[in-house]
């Protein structure tokens, strides 16, 4: 049977593309059908189908749902040889193509298989909308297009913290382009109008953990092309760079405070903390981060050490200055400070800080203090001829907060996004409400909230995955692999976002939101293409997204004097 092709507006005008099967080896469902597709037509993997199924009485219910497996069959043939001669016309056979449908929706719900030989229409206008409930999304974010370029939308209340809250992206490094997707989600929420006249007001800090490529989000890219333009414009989203841009970079060793960058040096500020900061937040216990810290008892230690310190900060004078008194001795570099906790806590040197801890415990604490000095001094200063208030993180000067850890060792980063986060979210406690909204994003999740241990900054993030609903802290994660991340900080994400994954690891428990299809393409996906799953949604939905429309490398950077040649 061949369907008549027809052509205009609503599914039923367009014309059917295909019949409901009813065979014995492909009978219909109320959660999934076959589509015998009429040779005139195709359909193909993630297309969106709408079909309207009478019932007993004349009554109909619409069936929507997307397109997740598509094969193609000789029909009358037994053999693999018979294709050679079905080719050269000695068998007389016919090729059928059919597609498998999940269902995404049926209204009402009542849940009967749609009857075979029914129409089976690709879903456009309201009828997609109504497939993959953004009719009832109060209010939509882009989160991607479709591969036939339709736009899809994701729920606010499911990401603002309304109903849920939270982003996890998965993906191999360097070709699942993770970082570049959650600029994407930034950049929608930001510049596409979501957040309402809350956008003024709405943060995010960006933890930089690969190269420079986030350090050029407010320069317009100027490799953007008309074609990716018209993608942007078919999101709704503007073509442009980041507004509202703060860009901080650790200092360099020595007595300047200039930010240790490469290829941008301009818009740049250098951060570090005094000393006194260091010991009256009780920032100590961020140095130590090993997973099996906690479970030893040089967790204990560090937290004696540091109450220690904080109450060595509220008496030192003079009370503005960023040096700090332990005993007899006056710290203004990091290396004093350290020599000075070794002293106060060695019971053999007679210290006391270590409380009941055994002396190898101590010792294993002073080492592992000893060893992450040179990665931390220099960003641990008593030095008071600058303003040093100038370099501290303002996470709430502009929309867009950016701080660049790439260049350093792992135990300085850990402790930055330890200390960061910390202080943010304490700010947030304080003010006790949730707007203005927060947006954290961090690459590299696994090694800040482990699956096994405990340490200071997975507490943190453990905090922000299930209090930071409530505070309005919204965490974008990214990692390479979402089996070595914490599952509590997993399960608490509302979206779910996977790039290329490895093989083996598409088939672990945490990727169990993927249909067996989607598990096998996402060991084939380009850089540019997700499959996303929402809570609204039953299926995962393949996204893509169009070409960062800011600068991700020096070379792409329009000259900062000329904001708007990259457009010319």
């Amino acid at each position: 049977m061949t369907i008549t092709p027809r052509t205009g507006g609503s599914d039923e005008e367009r014309g059917p593309v295909g019949l409901v099967l009813g065979t014995p080896a492909e009978a219909a469902t109320p959660l999934s059908f076959w589509v015998y597709v009429d040779p005139e037509h195709y359909l193909q993997l993630d297309d969106v189908v709408h079909v309207r199924s009478l019932l007993p009485g004349g009554d109909a219910i619409d069936v929507y749902g997307v397109v997740d497996e598509v094969r193609a069959q000789h029909e009358g043939v037994s053999f693999h040889s018979d294709v050679a001669l079905a080719t050269d016309g000695v068998l007389p056979v016919q090729a059928a193509v059919s597609a498998h449908v999940s269902v995404t929706r049926v209204e009402p719900e009542i849940f009967v298989p749609p009857q075979p030989g029914t129409e089976v229409h690709r879903a456009h206008g309201d009828a997609r909308d109504a497939a993959l409930f953004f009719d009832g999304m109060r209010t939509r974010v882009p989160f991607g297009s479709s591969r036939d370029g339709e736009p899809v939308f994701a729920n606010m209340e499911f990401l603002d913290g309304t109903r849920g809250a939270h982003v996890n992206i998965s993906g191999i490094s360097g070709v699942a382009t993770k970082t570049s997707y959650a600029m994407f989600l930034l950049h929608s929420l930001f510049e596409g109008g979501a957040l309402g006249m809350e956008a003024a007001n709405t943060r995010s800090i960006i933890f930089n953990v690969k190269g420079e490529d986030l350090l050029f989000l407010d320069r317009p890219n100027n490799g953007l092309d008309d074609e990716q333009r018209g993608k942007y414009a078919a999101l709704g989203l503007p073509a442009q760079a980041f507004g509202s841009v703060a860009l901080y970079a650790p200092v360099r060793k020595g007595a300047q405070l200039i930010p240790d960058t490469g290829s941008r040096l301009d818009g740049v500020t250098g951060f570090c903390w005094t000393l006194r900061e260091f010991c009256a937040e009780r920032y100590l216990r961020f140095l130590f981060t090993d997973a099996d810290d906690e479970r030893s008892q040089i967790g204990y230690v560090a937290q004696a050490v540091g109450a220690q310190l904080a109450m060595a900060a509220r008496i030192s004078l003079p009370m503005d200055s960023g040096t700090v008194e332990i005993g007899a001795h006056r710290c203004t570099t990091f290396d004093e400070l350290v020599e000075a906790i070794a002293e106060m806590t060695d019971p053999d040197l007679g210290g006391t800080w270590g409380g009941r801890a055994a002396g190898g415990t101590v010792q294993a604490f002073l080492r592992r203090l000893e060893a992450a000095a040179p990665h931390v001094g220099a960003l641990i200063r008593g030095d008071d001829s600058e303003d040093m208030a100038a370099h501290r993180i303002d996470w709430q000067r502009e929309q867009v907060t950016v701080v660049d850890i790439h260049r350093l060792h792992d135990r300085a980063k850990r402790f930055v996004v330890g200390t960061v986060l910390k202080r943010m979210f304490e700010d947030k406690e304080a003010r006790g409400a949730a707007r203005p909204l927060v947006f954290v994003v961090l690459d590299e999740l696994n090694k800040y909230a482990p699956r096994e241990g405990r340490s200071p900054i997975k507490e943190v993030l453990l905090d922000i995955a299930e209090r930071g609903r409530s505070l309005g802290v919204i965490l974008i994660g990214a990692q390479q692999t979402a089996s070595e991340v914490e599952p509590r900080v997993v399960a608490n994400c509302s979206f779910r976002v996977v790039g290329r994954l490895d093989t083996a690891e598409a088939q672990r428990a945490e990727y169990g939101f993927l249909t067996p299809a989607a598990r096998a393409r996402a060991s084939l996906l380009k850089p540019g293409t997700m499959i996303l799953h929402q809570p609204e949604i039953p299926v995962p939905l393949l996204v893509q997204f169009p070409f960062p429309a800011w600068a991700t490398r020096a070379s792409e950077a329009t000259e900062a004097g000329d904001p708007f040649a990259a457009f010319d």
